[in-house]
């Protein structure tokens, strides 16, 4: 399987060159201008600070969990109801943002997505109820969910000949913003006077800068520069393109393989962002420490979300990545269940570890399709479906933990996901296609 830097466009039937995101692919040997490079490196700049943005209004709240609850009354069963919000606004909402970005443009989206969040994030410690805290925590997470969808289309846009580059770039700024919030929430909080509702709230400040970069692409309706325009209808509608492959993805079991993988991985990265610290304070570690130690699950993706794309890449079959990081996952629940407080700076590693199964997915959704059209659809299948299916653990947690009245439950139900996760895994990670399949 080539490298993501040397994959070389297909051919619709008209003869125009096709990006395997199904986008047109920038003519790099045309009579048309390469784009400007200090556009470039704006864009650029905006990449890395949405990436920023893209988990801090989840891991943020995991540090300050508790103080949430006390403050806006709420049970366990609720506060699980709240974990589970995340990936029911990215099942949600994540659907819608191909549309909009069809009508919009992408940048434009991109721009709206990150003033949605800082609005959220202004909005939600301030408005004095657990309804108003959700709504206000939705809207955070529908700019999270479109940005999140576009990032990739983005760079495929702008960046066609260093796809692999900046989406490592971007992966890893989005594990740097998950672990830098985890980390500094609870000392800036304490840093303003113990507030709960300024500790949250000031993140809305990253997300309100990422938001200048944007603003040059907000007008932006036209394919990236050295693109050739799409064609029109006579009522001045983009056609559509003629080669879209009439897929029915759900006979593949390829790609219910990769959406229960994307699931169950979801599953535990949500729980891990939700609930990890409580499980460290609960043990008797100091709120600000179980902080440091979500963030340090979180920066294990950092560099991993960098190489484990390209190792990936490099190998026919994926299966044995996945069973590596599940099997750090077992151990690391099992950490946590038999010594919480003892090895938490070793669970915590092993955890993050665990975690990266995240930009695995994202390869193998790459890789289980020969054209740029079926790529598209896996994705939208993949991860629409497994965040649906992601929603119910977050709440199951919560739910046990309050009946059960400690984290022993919990915590075996998070082991016991591992193993499906692995299963399903090593059929995604197979070498064939959806296309053969279908």
């Amino acid at each position: 399987m080539p490298d993501d830097e040397t994959q070389t466009p297909t051919l619709n039937r008209g003869g125009a060159a096709r990006t395997p995101a199904g986008l047109p692919a920038p003519q790099l040997t045309g009579a048309a201008e390469a784009p400007a490079p200090w556009l470039l490196r704006l864009i650029a700049v905006g990449l890395v600070l949405a990436a920023l943005n893209l988990r801090p209004a989840i891991t943020s709240l995991g540090a300050l969990l508790e103080e949430v609850r006390d403050g806006l009354h709420m049970s366990g069963s609720v506060a699980g109801v709240l974990t589970s919000v995340p990936p029911l606004c990215f099942a949600v909402f994540g659907v819608m943002a191909p549309r909009l970005a069809r009508r919009f443009g992408a940048g434009a989206v991109v721009c709206a997505g990150m003033a949605a969040i800082a609005a959220g994030l202004v909005i939600r410690p301030y408005v004095g109820s657990t309804a108003g805290f959700l709504a206000a925590s939705a809207l955070a997470l529908m700019g999270i969910a479109v940005s999140n969808i576009l990032m990739p289309v983005i760079v495929k846009r702008w960046f066609p000949d260093r796809v692999g580059t900046m989406t490592g770039l971007y992966s890893m700024a989005l594990a740097l913003g998950t672990a830098l919030a985890a980390a500094v929430t609870v000392p800036l909080t304490s840093a303003m006077g113990g507030s709960w509702q300024s500790g949250l709230a000031v993140w809305a400040v990253l997300a309100a800068l990422a938001v200048l970069p944007w603003i040059v692409l907000v007008r932006d309706r036209t394919p990236a520069p050295g693109t050739p325009a799409p064609d029109r209808s006579a009522s001045g509608q983009a056609s559509r393109p003629a080669d879209a492959p009439a897929l029915r993805i759900t006979r593949s079991r390829t790609a219910w393989g990769l959406a229960c993988f994307f699931g169950l991985q979801a599953t535990a990265a949500y729980i891990t962002m939700g609930w990890m610290p409580q499980i460290f304070r609960d043990a008797g570690v100091s709120a600000g420490t179980a902080g440091v130690l979500l963030a340090v699950t979180m920066a294990m993706g950092v560099p991993l979300a960098f190489v484990i794309p390209r190792v990936a890449g490099r190998l026919k079959q994926q299966g044995p990545i996945v069973v590596v990081l599940g099997l750090c996952g077992l151990i690391g629940y099992g950490g946590l269940y038999l010594a919480p407080a003892a090895g938490a700076w070793v669970w915590a590693v092993l955890l993050g570890v665990a975690n990266c199964a995240f930009p695995l997915a994202l390869t193998m959704i790459g890789m289980r399709s020969r054209t740029g059209a079926g790529v598209v659809r896996l994705s939208a299948f993949a991860q629409s479906t497994g965040y649906l299916l992601s929603i119910p653990g977050p709440l199951l947690v919560g739910v046990l933990y309050q009946h059960s009245g400690g984290w022993g439950l919990p915590i075996a139900l998070m082991a016991g996901l591992m193993i499906p996760q692995m299963v399903a895994g090593v059929l995604a990670g197979r070498d064939r296609t959806i296309e053969d399949e279908c």
